[in-house]
């Protein structure tokens, strides 16, 4: 998993975080941080960015699907 990957992950999980806090709470984390500004409307553009990064990682192969290590041979 490539850094941008790591990164992307991390703000989905934030965004569903605060997700979770509106629904359960109605209570909006991000815009008790930073307000009703510019701000918070580039946090929310950046965790959707990241979850359309996150979408390619549902496509990935798994490492474990695709192991080219040597295959046993039965005698």
């Amino acid at each position: 998993m490539s850094g941008i990957q790591r990164i992307a992950l991390l703000l989905t999980i934030i965004g569903a975080i605060n997700w979770g806090l509106i629904g359960f709470f109605n209570f909006n984390l991000v815009e008790a941080i930073f307000g009703d500004s510019l701000l918070e409307r580039i946090i929310y553009s950046l965790v959707g960015i990241a979850g359309l990064i996150n979408l390619g990682l549902l496509f990935k192969p798994s490492a474990e699907v695709n192991r080219t290590g040597p295959k046993l041979q039965r005698t």
